[in-house]
């Protein structure tokens, strides 16, 4: 079957690999209908996420048919249709028994997340952008879908609105809370999404990509552009000086600094300083041209976060930071009483319950989705995603295109 294999940082492929098979009574075998590439694969082909082994078939979300199931797979038979979570848990542990999926002791028993298409440290688990995927614990992570909701829909909730709701679980979004999410790619579109879901009064949005923004204005939030604008001295000036209850990293390590206006000269953190944030996170890069290069100041939307939010508000931090990232603001929200709440996604927590508000009607997920691409385009579609190029937010692999 075809699918997208990392080689090395900055060298990604489509080939032709093995069938997957069941190996495991637990096990079942998907034939995909749907995938997608998310910006956590990007940071495997820049090199802000290391130890991604040779041969590994990239890609984390995924919709399909049920080809086989092990004898211990109980609730699913050939034929069903199911969306796939990100993170893969066993079911049975004491994490994934209180809903930490995303801890489960049996498939990383060493500490961190297994998730499918990931690094070693993650289980090195093959992922879905590929025509087909064996799912450990397959009646677990796999969920059946009901007719009425579409692959276009589905795919979404494999991984990014999920994501979102858990952000704004996080920063325990209430009613009537002024909430600020920094990135408004798709994961932070859905944290919008899902904070409005959670009764936010109002909904501030920092990014820098025009295109982004219009969609977040889309859903109701007023947006901030930092090449415009210092994103601090706005969130001030729309908060009447007391900053947001509620914030929401959705940006993460690959995080860029403002390149013009006036928070271009006013970062309070040295280019040096993020230099070496930039080595320490990133120590083997493998640019070409202006592909795969990574963000230029891995702690920017931290440090953001930490400065503009309210005292004794709450931050809920589910942009990835691998585990070289050190530096963090903490005398800042040491003394502003800040709460930190962050962490990997436990999706298979959510995703029954936003099928649910999919079928319902109350969210319409594949909003968020610009692109549909066939698996034999994925490197360029991969390319115009890294790029951030206009239109290209989100985008679905369709495995038989």
């Amino acid at each position: 079957m075809k699918a997208v294999v990392f080689h090395d940082v900055g060298d990604i492929r489509l080939d032709e690999v093995p069938d997957p098979k069941v190996r495991e009574p637990s096990d079942a075998v998907v034939k995909l209908t749907a995938s997608a590439i998310c910006g956590t694969d990007l940071h495997f082909v820049r090199g802000t996420m290391a130890g991604m082994k040779p041969g590994t078939i990239l890609g984390h979300e995924g919709v399909g048919i049920v080809e086989d199931v092990g004898s211990d797979v109980r609730n699913l038979r050939r034929g069903d249709r199911v969306v796939i979570g990100s993170t893969i848990g066993c079911g049975f542990c004491s994490y994934c028994r209180a809903g930490y999926y995303a801890q489960c002791d049996t498939t990383e028993p060493a500490g961190g997340t297994a998730f499918f298409g990931g690094p070693e440290a993650a289980g090195a688990y093959d992922g879905m952008q590929a025509e087909a995927v064996r799912v450990p614990f397959g009646g677990v992570n796999c969920v059946r879908l009901p007719d009425d909701v579409t692959d276009d829909q589905a795919i979404m909730i494999s991984d990014i609105f999920p994501t979102g709701w858990f952000g704004a679980k996080l920063a325990e979004v209430g009613r009537g809370d002024t909430v600020c999410v920094f990135g408004a790619g798709p994961v932070g579109i859905f944290a919008v999404i899902s904070a409005r879901l959670e009764g936010a009064g109002r909904i501030l949005v920092v990014d820098r990509h025009s295109d982004r923004l219009d969609v977040a204005r889309e859903q109701g939030a007023e947006t901030i552009n930092f090449d415009e604008e210092d994103p601090i001295d706005a969130i001030g000036r729309l908060t009447g000086g007391i900053g947001p209850d509620r914030v929401i990293d959705a940006v993460g390590v690959e995080a860029e600094r403002p390149q013009h206006g006036a928070a271009a000269g006013r970062t309070e953190t040295p280019d040096e300083e993020f230099a070496q944030e930039v080595s320490q996170t990133a120590p083997e890069t493998n640019p070409d041209g202006d592909l795969w290069r990574p963000g230029g100041a891995p702690t920017m939307a931290l440090r953001w976060a930490v400065r503009s939010i309210a005292k004794a508000g709450t931050i809920g931090i589910i942009g990835v930071y691998p585990p070289q990232v050190q530096a963090f603001p903490i005398g800042e929200a040491m003394n502003k009483n800040l709460t930190l709440k962050m962490g990997n996604c436990n999706h298979r927590r959510y995703i029954p319950e936003l099928i649910d508000l999919v079928r319902a009607g109350v969210v319409e997920p594949d909003q968020v989705l610009t692109k549909r691409e066939g698996i034999t385009s994925a490197i360029e579609a991969y390319e115009h995603f890294d790029r951030r190029e206009p239109g290209w937010m989100k985008v679905e692999l369709e495995p038989a295109g």
